[in-house]
């Protein structure tokens, strides 16, 4: 297992493992400019069975019943959370060791994780090479960009799975202030699969469009909670309709999907995006266990924020693409913003 340490002019540090990708480490600055780990890890990094801070594919999330057919054949997936394949498989991309090469990149220093992943491969069909460059920029903020091209049609959907607490991972996330640029969901049945509907959040504990404490109606009895472990597990679709910026190296623009705020520190990080959806998840599911430094996590210590195509999308193509084809680059970037206020 090797390690890359990123550092930019401000002093925020940035922690790079080769398995999977993972980001052990990852600090940001509160209103009296104190830099502290704003990402949950296991003590040794390994063994990672929460997925913290790793890249996870060929498709993250869900695929109902671990198949899928394209091009009139059906393929068979490995399945891993019951009867559904999650985050690429048994062995996806979050437990693979990736080529890494750290480099100076013009507004601050980078890694670039590159991947091969074979034809066959947990049984997705075609050669993958994938490409994902970390960059953290000076002005405090966390990009990634992935790349991936195949040599036959296969269904991709990447994205980041690290948990945020911006209290510096002291206590749960439950008084962070979220606001989502997201007027609709997709609704899921009791697997977490999608039905095929996109309904409006108004009027239900998932309207996060004015800034509202996570835990203010956590526990309150509508079926997306109770399917989700008592908590939230849900695929939000972003209000495109919004100021945007330019994509880096993309000819996508990142619009701004996720704003969240600690009251006590005033860490402030958002999150921007080229994807259509991000994923809010609060570690419903998290079993109490000893993280870093001895701290202990549980049921709602973290919060991801995962940009992606909607879930279980190859077998519901009314909600997104995820197929890749020869000839064609998959390309989508993401960008964690901090600050403090």
């Amino acid at each position: 297992m090797k390690m890359m340490t990123l550092k930019n002019k401000n002093g925020m540090m940035m922690k790079v493992c080769d398995v999977g990708g993972i980001v052990p480490v990852l600090t940001a600055p509160d209103v009296r400019g104190r830099y502290e780990d704003v990402v949950l890890g296991a003590p040794g990094v390994l063994p990672n069975a929460n997925y913290f801070g790793c890249l996870v594919g060929r498709v993250g999330n869900r695929i109902d019943k671990g198949m899928f057919k394209l091009g009139g054949k059906t393929y068979r997936l490995t399945k891993n959370n019951k009867v559904n394949t999650l985050h690429g498989g048994t062995v996806g991309f979050d437990s693979r060791v990736w080529a890494m090469r750290k480099f100076e990149a013009p507004d601050g220093p980078a890694v670039e994780l590159t991947y091969f992943s074979p034809n066959g491969e947990e049984g997705f069909p075609g050669n993958l090479f994938t490409r994902v460059v970390y960059t953290l920029t000076h002005d405090d903020a966390w990009r990634i960009e992935y790349l991936a091209v195949t040599d036959e049609a296969t269904p991709v959907n990447l994205t980041q799975h690290v948990y945020f607490n911006l209290t510096g991972c002291k206590r749960d996330i439950l008084e962070h202030e979220l606001q989502l640029f997201c007027g609709s969901y997709t609704p899921s049945d009791k697997h977490l699969i999608p039905t095929g509907e996109v309904a409006t959040v108004a009027g239900t504990p998932l309207d996060f469009r004015k800034p509202m404490a996570i835990g203010a109606r956590i526990g309150e009895k509508f079926p997306a909670l109770k399917n989700a472990g008592g908590g939230y597990d849900n695929n939000f679709v972003i209000d495109r309709k919004q100021p945007s910026s330019a994509g880096q190296k993309t000819c996508a623009t990142l619009v701004r999907c996720a704003r969240v705020r600690e009251p006590e520190s005033g860490r402030v990080m958002e999150c921007w995006t080229t994807e259509p959806c991000v994923q809010l998840y609060t570690s419903n599911m998290m079993s109490p266990m000893t993280g870093k430094k001895g701290v202990r996590y549980g049921k709602h210590f973290g919060l991801c924020l995962e940009t992606q195509q909607p879930p279980n999308a190859i077998n519901c193509p009314i909600l997104g693409n995820t197929v890749l084809r020869p000839g064609e680059t998959y390309r989508q970037t993401t960008e964690y913003r901090f600050s403090a206020e």
